[in-house]
């Protein structure tokens, strides 16, 4: 009987990484820890797994990786790399796309996707995400090249799954969080946002009624904070954090977690926060790939030594308003974005910007970078 083998490398404090821990243990799975986040490609070509769980922002980082090895291909190699990502974007779960797109998916997987599955240690077949949301185009991706990727939902207060989506292609949709898991009920209130209700719940906070009593209400049901809506009557699609949702000065409702994952579709974009409460248009503070931009920078011939030199090359500042202004065109007058700002440097868990499962705390942020928002709006 072949060894089942998981690579682990998110906190255990965290309930996600906990449950997932104890659902190895119950099937027999071996789990092997990554020596550190910057180890983790080799452990997994060292480990092999059949299995591992993220957050999306490290399989983003897989991917820009896969990209950057790409974007370094010449001749044949480069148009066959690029030739099977098209594909990919087209994949559709569930759906025959009919014998030629299927023929087609077919050589990109032997030819392209294959050294993807190479690099993440050979036996992949599956990948759990959660704690944020995923970009959708990772999902078909992944998807394609023949690793399915299973993104679910839920909190610590509902131990910790509300809803997932299953390996069979019937229940499973790329860009949603999946189906409610059997005995909890799930229903969107009338201003969107998702509520709870099962055996899953949480019985209360530890001596705080009065947060417990905010959280679920006298029929039970606890109010998660997130925005959602059902597709198709049967899978889970989140929106927005309720609390992240703000209001310009002129009166629009903006959800930053959407357009955040459509503008990092850029390459040379590592991280970014859309800012804009009370303001009268949307800004971004953003932290270029450094990497990517340095490899960019070198081949305009552009001289840098540090990162808050490299922001400050007028040909950089273009080249990221000429992306902005591209992905502008597909979003709606209102939520886009106006002015940004670089930054020097990376927002990372220890130097307090970003939380274990790598979101975003916008508080400090805002905080932390009142100064940089002031200036975009100081015109």
């Amino acid at each position: 009987m072949k060894k089942k083998k998981k690579l682990s490398f998110l906190p255990l404090c965290h309930s996600f990484e906990r449950t997932v821990y104890y659902v190895y243990l119950a099937n027999c799975v071996s789990i092997y820890y990554a020596e550190n986040l910057d180890t983790i490609g080799e452990n997994l070509r060292e480990v092999k797994p059949a299995c591992f769980t993220t957050v999306p922002r490290l399989l983003e980082k897989v991917y820009e990786k896969i990209m950057e090895k790409g974007r370094s291909l010449t001749g044949i190699k480069k148009k066959l790399f690029f030739w099977a990502l098209n594909l990919g974007l087209q994949y559709e779960v569930g759906k025959d796309l009919g014998w030629y797109y299927n023929f087609r998916l077919s050589i990109a997987r032997k030819l392209i996707f294959s050294k993807w599955i190479e690099a993440l240690g050979g036996n992949i077949k599956i990948i759990v995400t959660g704690a944020a949301a995923m970009q959708p185009r990772l999902g078909k991706l992944f998807t394609a090249a023949g690793i399915t990727v299973i993104e679910g939902y839920g909190l610590t207060e509902t131990s910790p799954v509300i809803s997932t989506n299953r390996f069979e292609e019937q229940n499973r949709a790329i860009g949603t969080v999946g189906i409610p898991i059997p005995g909890v009920e799930v229903k969107i209130a009338n201003d969107g946002e998702i509520l709870a209700r099962g055996p899953n719940i949480m019985m209360g906070y530890y001596k705080r009624k009065d947060l417990t009593d905010e959280a679920i209400d006298k029929d039970g049901w606890i109010h998660t904070g997130d925005i959602g809506e059902f597709i198709n009557g049967k899978f889970l699609k989140i929106t927005d954090r309720k609390k992240e949702l703000f209001k310009t000065s002129g009166g629009k409702y903006i959800a930053p977690q959407p357009l955040e994952n459509k503008y990092k579709e850029y390459p040379y974009i590592e991280q970014i926060m859309i800012v804009g409460e009370n303001r009268k248009f949307v800004s971004a503070l953003i932290v270029p790939s450094f990497p990517n931009l340095r490899e960019w920078c070198a081949k305009k011939g552009l001289q840098n030594s540090t990162n808050k030199e490299l922001i400050g090359h007028p040909e950089v500042i273009s080249e990221f308003q000429n992306a902005i202004e591209q992905f502008n065109k597909g979003i709606n007058k209102v939520e886009q974005v106006k002015k940004f700002q670089l930054l020097p440097d990376e927002w990372s868990v220890e130097s307090g910007e970003l939380t274990p499962t790598m979101k975003l705390k916008r508080r400090v942020i805002l905080e932390k970078y009142k100064n940089d928002i002031e200036e975009i709006y100081s015109d």
